[in-house]
């Protein structure tokens, strides 16, 4: 009897341990993926940089709304630029919406001007779930130390209208300001909006 307690005790932790959830000021959860070029990426290759993972879904409205206008590809931009390694993932799975492989993926950077750093490939969802991304967009920050440092949506006006863009407080650009500056950051936990990630 005692060995069937331990036994369950046991199963329960590791049940537990495998759905840990990734928590802001703890280790981001580490991974390893394939980008649209085929090369393996893991978070553990950007040490001492900082990350920023952006969950996409290009036929996604709210996803659309920061591409149309130019809003997204400008902050990748700008934080690029100073060094941030920008990491646009697609958990979208075979068959739903916004699945891409890597040919159609670099055809759309390259349409729509889009500058991350690598776009990961995610048709499993086994990223998507270790990060628990729920929608899309959906924005993590990891700080050179590979903490955790924000989660949650790229802005204050969970809109699909482009409009809303000038007026919302920008998120992920604060936090990465705030934290490149040695400072908390401010809003590190926010609900994220846009379409559920289609796993």
């Amino acid at each position: 009897m005692r060995m069937l307690k331990t036994l369950v005790l046991a199963a329960s932790l590791a049940s537990t341990a495998a759905i840990a959830v990734p928590k802001v000021g703890e280790p981001a959860p580490a991974f390893t993926a394939t980008d649209s070029n085929g090369k393996t990426v893991q978070l553990s290759d950007f040490k001492g940089k900082f990350v920023v993972l952006e969950w996409s879904n290009n036929e996604c409205p709210f996803v659309k709304k920061h591409y149309s206008s130019g809003n997204m590809q400008s902050l990748q931009k700008e934080e690029t630029g100073k060094g941030v390694t920008w990491l646009t993932v697609i958990s979208s799975a075979p068959g739903k919406q916004g699945n891409v492989d890597g040919k159609q993926a670099n055809a759309l950077s390259k349409e729509r001007g889009a500058v991350p750093t690598a776009v990961l490939l995610d048709p499993s969802g086994k990223l998507g779930h270790e990060y628990e991304a729920k929608t899309t967009p959906h924005m993590f920050v990891v700080d050179p130390k590979g903490t955790l440092v924000y989660m949650g949506g790229i802005d204050s006006v969970a809109s699909a209208d482009a409009e809303d863009i000038a007026g919302a407080r920008p998120y992920v650009k604060v936090a990465l300001a705030e934290a490149m500056a040695g400072k908390p950051v401010t809003d590190a936990v926010t609900k994220p909006y846009g379409c559920s990630v289609k796993y």
